[in-house]
């Protein structure tokens, strides 16, 4: 299929995919829709804890893209293997180094929002440049102001068109249909999603005593009797999340669906998800989902080929933000 589209995909200008350790199918599933393999690399832990990386494989004159989510129980040593992996192909001569980063994390601590707060965020683009990063390719950052932290080219994709052909393919009465954004932040994304899907808009007002701990306040929209389609970046906790579908719910709101880019589903998370009032839960590849977990009311998608697409056109010098995806200016 990709053949079709493309032809060929030529690889004579030493193209090199590497993997890290946190999302191995993602960029299996990338590799097969370029129609590569995937290089061999070395990544291993001494006693100590420490990471030790060695691309298994020349890369002298390579574009090399290495993929990772920078997410799981050990967040800090993904983070890790880009950096050493970067330095590594670096001081081997590569051309350029291109890190696929299907989640980026600590992104929500992107400013101050409180006295004597870190902007961590900045501090992991500081990070991934001094390693000799060339460029990143990410999906739905938390804020897309991020991308001005780096001095270095940066391609935000984002999985909004993918969810919104997914819930065209529904049977939903769009009069009676209205896209939620879960907080002020997040609604020009909800207002590009009901766009396409050509429904209406709502927008709950929350207040924010503590992380990871978020009360609805008012909405902003009519959603009594209505179908809702709640649109966010991420699932963390799902705690914020289950107590504004709650929230939802007492207001009057019919069927609730929820679609989020990256199932971060730390402790509790699915649990709390299968116990609320939602008809479905749709997420991304983008952090990998335990399969066992999976069932008729959480639903994963692909965004393999939209990070394939990515590299495609970054490795044929054509502009990224001419795929469905390819820029998301939110």
């Amino acid at each position: 299929m990709y053949e079709e589209l493309h032809g060929t995909f030529d690889t004579l200008k030493r193209f090199v995919l590497f993997g890290g350790t946190t999302n191995p199918k993602l960029t299996q599933d990338i590799a097969d829709h370029l129609g590569v393999e995937v290089s061999p690399i070395d990544i291993e832990k001494f006693a100590n804890g420490e990471t030790y990386v060695k691309p298994g494989t020349t890369v002298r004159g390579s574009d090399v893209f290495f993929v990772q989510s920078l997410a799981g129980p050990n967040v800090n040593d993904a983070l890790m293997e880009i950096l050493i992996a970067s330095d590594a192909c670096s001081r081997a001569s590569c051309r350029s180094f291109t890190a696929i980063i299907s989640h980026y994390a600590y992104a929500r601590q992107d400013r101050k929002a409180t006295p004597r707060e870190p902007i961590t965020a900045r501090l992991v683009a500081n990070l991934l440049e001094v390693s000799e990063v060339d460029r990143i390719v990410t999906l739905d950052l938390h804020q897309g102001q991020i991308q001005g932290f780096f001095d270095i080219p940066v391609n935000h994709l984002t999985a909004l068109p993918l969810f919104g052909e997914y819930y065209e393919k529904k049977d939903f009465d769009w009069e009676n249909t209205v896209v939620v954004s879960p907080d002020v932040g997040r609604a020009k994304a909800a207002k590009r999603l009901s766009d396409q899907l050509g429904c209406s808009l709502a927008i709950a007002h929350k207040s924010r005593p503590k992380h990871n701990m978020a009360e609805v306040m008012a909405v902003i929209g009519d959603i009594e009797g209505k179908t809702c389609i709640i649109n966010d970046d991420m699932i963390d906790t799902a705690g914020t999340l289950v107590g504004s579908i709650k929230e939802l719910s007492k207001m009057g709101a019919g069927d609730i669906y929820v679609c989020a880019t990256h199932p971060i589903f730390s402790g509790p998370a699915i649990d709390r998800l299968m116990e609320a009032p939602i008809t479905e839960v749709v997420v991304t590849d983008s952090i990998p989902v335990p399969q066992d977990r999976l069932g008729d009311r959480l639903k994963v998608m692909s965004v393999a080929p939209l990070f394939a697409e990515a590299i495609y056109h970054i490795y044929t010098d054509v502009p990224v933000s001419d795929i469905p995806g390819g820029d998301a200016a939110l």
